[in-house]
Order: structure tokens, then sequence, then C-alpha cells
């Protein structure tokens, strides 16, 4: 018999090499339905292994986030076993799941277009219906590689002759198709169920190597249910018509110039506007927070990343040259080797920290061309950096001081979901420092979140080089997330550049290091930004805050007035003065997103008001010309300033 330990804490003796379906149908018909895999003593494995000691199990449904991944991963494989189905010559690769669903690579002379996705969602359907059982094959390596040289699927035989000699392998058969795979996978493929789509097709490498031939890759989505699957069609269809490169033409706020500069911003004035405002917003912040403000080189001594390990572990991302002495030199990828320096100017003593030290720096690291995604992926951009040097003894309260500052400004941006995670150390490979540091560093940051309340998730080897960060992941308007913000601890870099203070017993003592970004990078922040307010910025972000459209042209003298005593309470305000019918002037304001435009014919000139009508609202409003400045005052004042 074995004790088999249920999450709710109940326990069942069940006899020895019970499986998955065992205990779901023990515990109900409708679980031992719903039921796609189970994990064992944290373990996540295909429903039918057989458990042979005690264990601690759950049993996974689609409604699982582990369920729904394995969900999607089987269903990449119908997808392939239907692609094959359709056209015999084609050759299989990978097909992982992914964030929203999953990708299959194929090897194939004639391009899929998405022509071709009707038939194929058919003939998955089909697969789907059939029930077929998925099977799990382990086979001896050198068998393995025959059996895919066989079928003819070379990248198959590739991938298992990259492997160890003494690797056991294993395959997944459904019906007539076997693909290579470590699982685990559904019981069946009526388990899949109907609500998949397939997505787009685009172009991968091989591997990922641009010296390797061209795979195409179909994209799909895959989700428990069909009201899942609506919903997110549904989000997609609101992100795009939300999309901040769209929008950013419509209110003329900024462009891209692919040719000349690709991955970089021109700001148009509008869009220039909000930038500085961001900046403002922040540098404010910072100031009451106890933060000063420096600025370093853009280009600086390639020495300086080699000394940080930024070049070891990211040279290639770096955009550097040589001069005619033969140094090299980098435009800086980030700001910390430059607030190293300028902490090593005079001596500090312990009396001087926390130091608090903020940069907008502009930086450029370089990124594939394919990757690159308006304002959210580019090559240059400014992080909001700060680098904070404490004592020992005060890091866990500047992690939490600098934490609760982070929420605080995305409460005034709108953002109260905000997730938190911990990324902990990466592979030795990609980390520098000791295990005793990292330990500290970890061990530090899990306390203060726990001691003060703050709930967390575990990002386990997603933490930077040199040392664990905190992650805050954003929910908007339409429920997607963002990672934005970061607090990194590093006890790294400062024995690397040697820097010190002098303590309370007179000696030199080894400060830590808090990198710490509040938006990531304004671009980014600002893409988020557009996106989540589908353009209708707050009045006080906004880069034109009012027009001031008069009925005909007789009024133009009144509309100038409204504008000059707009503009003398510091509002951004606009006469619009042109010989069109005022429809089409509101129209095309709120197109632009403009917050509120006042409209004034013969009335609002005899009494002195204006008729409001705000973005988004079919309602207008008749104030008085003083009420009205009043509240465009109020409501465009800059949030927070006095914390």
């Amino acid at each position: 018999m074995v004790a088999i330990k249920l999450p709710d804490g109940s326990q069942m003796n069940m006899e020895s090499g019970v499986n998955g379906f065992d205990i779901a149908s023990k515990i109900s018909a409708g679980l031992a339905k719903a039921a796609i895999a189970i994990k064992v003593n944290g373990k996540t494995q295909d429903l039918s292994t057989p458990i042979t000691t005690d264990a601690t199990v759950t049993i996974l449904t689609g409604k699982d986030k582990e369920g729904l991944d394995i969900i999607r991963h089987s269903c990449s494989h119908v997808m392939a076993q239907a692609v094959k189905e359709l056209w015999k010559d084609v050759q299989v690769t990978i097909g992982p799941a992914i964030e929203n669903g999953f990708y299959y690579d194929f090897a194939r002379k004639e391009p899929f277009t998405t022509d071709d996705f009707a038939k194929i969602e058919e003939k998955m359907h089909e697969i789907v219906k059939r029930d077929e059982k998925l099977e799990r094959i382990v086979m001896p390596r050198n068998d393995a590689i025959k059996f895919f040289k066989d079928l003819g699927e070379h990248y198959k035989a590739e991938i298992i002759e990259d492997l160890p000699e003494s690797e056991v392998i294993s395959l997944y058969r459904q019906g007539n198709f076997t693909d290579l795979c470590r699982g685990p996978h559904v019981p069946s493929t009526g388990k899949i169920g109907d609500a998949f789509k397939l997505m787009k097709v685009a172009g991968a490498y091989w591997r990922g190597d641009s010296t390797k031939e061209m795979l195409q890759r179909i994209y799909a989505t895959a989700w428990a249910d069909k009201k899942d699957l609506k919903a997110y069609l549904e989000m997609l269809a609101e992100a795009e018509k939300r999309d901040h490169r769209k929008l950013g033409r419509e209110m003329d706020l900024f462009h891209f110039e692919p040719e000349y500069a690709p991955g970089a911003v021109f700001w148009h004035d509008k869009g220039y506007k909000i930038y500085r405002k961001l900046i403002e917003y922040m540098r404010k912040r910072q100031e009451n927070n106890g933060y000063i403000e420096i600025s370093t080189p853009r280009v600086m001594d390639r020495c300086l990343w080699e000394t940080s390990g930024h070049w070891d572990k990211y040279g290639a991302h770096n955009y550097s040259g040589q001069t005619e002495d033969k140094k090299w030199f980098c435009i800086k990828p980030m700001n910390c080797p430059g607030g190293l320096l300028v902490y090593k100017q005079g001596i500090k003593s312990y009396r001087d920290l926390p130091l608090r030290v903020a940069e907008f720096g502009k930086v450029n690291r370089y990124e594939a061309s394919g990757s690159l995604m308006g304002l959210m992926r580019v090559r240059e951009f400014t992080q909001d950096d700060a680098h904070i040097f404490c004592t020992p003894e005060q890091m866990e309260d500047e992690c939490i001081n600098t934490l609760k500052l982070i929420l605080d400004i995305y409460k005034d941006f709108g953002f109260n979901e905000v997730k938190i995670y911990l990324s902990t150390r990466p592979d030795s490979i990609y980390r520098i420092g000791s295990d005793e540091i990292w330990d500290l560093c970890e061990n530090s940051l899990a306390n203060a979140l726990e001691k003060h309340g703050y709930k967390y998730e575990i990002n386990a080897g997603e933490g930077a080089f040199y040392g664990p960060k905190l992650e805050f992941i954003l929910k908007d308007a339409i429920g997607r997330e963002w990672q934005c913000g970061t607090i990194q601890v590093d006890m790294n870099l400062p024995e690397r550049f040697d820097i010190s203070y002098i303590g309370e017993d007179g000696e030199k003592h080894r400060p830590v290091m808090l990198h710490r970004a509040l938006f990531g990078s304004i671009e980014r922040f600002l893409g988020i930004l557009i996106e989540n307010h589908a353009g209708k910025l707050p009045l006080w972000l906004s880069p034109e805050q009012v027009v001031v459209a008069p009925i005909v042209s007789e009024f133009d003298d009144y509309a100038n007035e409204v504008v000059q005593k707009l503009k003398a309470a510091g509002i951004s305000a606009e006469a619009d003065l042109r010989n069109e019918k005022i429809n089409y002037k509101i129209r095309e304001h709120s197109v632009a997103k403009i917050p509120l435009i006042a409209v004034v014919g013969a009335k609002e000139r005899e009494n002195a008001t204006v008729t409001v009508r705000r973005i988004g609202s079919d309602k207008q409003e008749v104030l008085k010309l003083e009420d009205f400045i009043q509240s465009v005052v109020k409501e465009a004042t800059m949030p927070s300033q006095d914390r």
C-alpha cells in the first residue's frame, strides 16, 4: 500500500502502482473526467504514471496553469500531426507551449500562408474527435536516432544526436504520429477540447541560428474552454485598437526610422511633452524621497564593463568601437559603472549613507531587428535609474522604502494590481559572486517582504548576473501583464569597483548597492500608458489639454480670449480657427485624443461660458469660464507632489 496525501491535507491508502486516473476517480467522477495530468511530490507527470511510494499528489486540470500548459503542448503535437497528414513531405522540428498558446516549426519548401489555417484547424478538430491515446515510449538514444531517420525526420534525429550516448529518449505516439518529447501530455487527444485557433505564420531559423536554414513557424492559441478562447480573442481585438504605434501616429507623438535608426524613437513635440512630464513627475518624487541626481557620459572606456562583468555576459549586445589611439569605448548599455565612479569621488562615511543617487540615463543595447516592437522593445532608451549605497544593516529598510515608493507611484498612474516576483540566482555560468553572497541577498529580500506582509512569487533563475531582484508586474485595463520596475541587491559590483565607506569603528567597510528602476524605461512605460488608457491620457499627462473651437469665425476673438486665460493658468490650450464645420473639428480632435474640447458661440460669448465636451463622452456641459478654468487647473495638477 502507498499513502497518497492530497492538497487539502487528507490522505488515502491505495495499492502500490496506483496512477492519477485511479486517484481522480476515487475522489469524484467529475475530477476524473477533467483530469489531464498529475503532480507527484512537486513533479508534473502523465496521468498514467504509476506511483509506488508514499507521495503528495495533486490532480491537474485545464483550470490549473500547469494543466493549461500541458493542453497547449499537447495541442502543438496535434497541429504537427495534422500538418503531417495533410502534407507528407513536411518535416517537424520543435513545438513548445508559450504564453497564451504554442507554436511549431516546420521544414517545408512551399511556404504556409494564413489561407492554410482553415484546413489545418479542420484536421486538428478531426484528430481531437478521434480521441487518440497519447502513449509514452522510451528508447535508447541510438535506436531513437535510427527511428526518426527512417521516418525522414532529420531535424528530430539531429536533436537526439546532440544528447549524451547514455541518454534515454522519450517519445509520444498518438495514432499514426510519433514525436520526440519529454512530456508530460494529456492522456488522449480528446482531452484537448476545441478551444484553439491558429494565429499567424512567421519565419524562424533552425535552433535560432541565422547561419542555419529558415523554417516556418505557425503560432496558435489554446485554452481550457471556448469561453476563455473567446475572451482572449476579444482582448486581442481590443489590444489592436489600443496599439501604441497606431495611436502614436494618430496623436502625432513619435515615429521610427527603421532604415536610419532602427529601434530608436523620433519624438515629436507632443510625445516629447509627455516624455518630459514623466521625468518631471519622477524627479519630484525622488527629490521628496531623499535622492540626489547625477548625469554620466554616454561614451566610456570598455574596461568599465569588463570590470563590472557586463562585457563578459552581454558584450555582443554592446555598441563599441576603437579610436585612433587604439582604445576601446562603449556607448553605455547601462548606468551602473558611471554611478560607481561618482560614488568613488571623495571619502564616504557611514553618516553619508544611505546615499540615493538617481540618473535619467540614456542607454543603448543591440536587439535583433525581428524583436523590435515600437516603444516596448527598442535599442535606445532612457532608464529612470538609481543606485542606493547603504550599509548591510540599512539594506532591508531601503528595499522596503523603495518598494513602497514604487507601488505608490504606480497608483498615481492607475495601476492598482501589481504582482511582486523574487527572481533568484541564475545558473553558475551566468552569474558572478559566491553562493554565500547570493544566499545573504536572496534571504534578505525574502525576509523583508515577509516581515512587511507583502505577497510574492519566486521567479527561479531569473536574477541579474550580479544579484537577485524584485520585479513588479502591472496589470493593465484589459488584463495584460507588464514587467516594469525592479529592485536589485548587489554585493558584487561594490567589490569589483572597490568602493567603501568609513564605519563607526574608523575602518573601511563595503557598502551594499541597490539598483533600482521604477518606470523601467521612459519609452516602454509611456507605451504601456498609451495602451492602458487607449490614448486617453489623464489630463495632467496630456500634451494638449484643451482645444477651444468657435462654431463660426465670428467668435474667433472669444475663442482666443478663452485660450489666453487658460494659458495664463498654466493649461496647454489652443484655438482651432479653421474654416471647418464644428462637428468636423470635434471628430478630428477626438481622434487625436484631446481630453477637453470647449465649443464657443453667441451664447457662450454673451454669458462668458464654454460648452465642454470630454473625450469618450457624448454629453456636453455648459460652464462659467472661470469655473471651467478652476476645474481644469485642479484636474491638470501633477499628482502626489507632496509625498
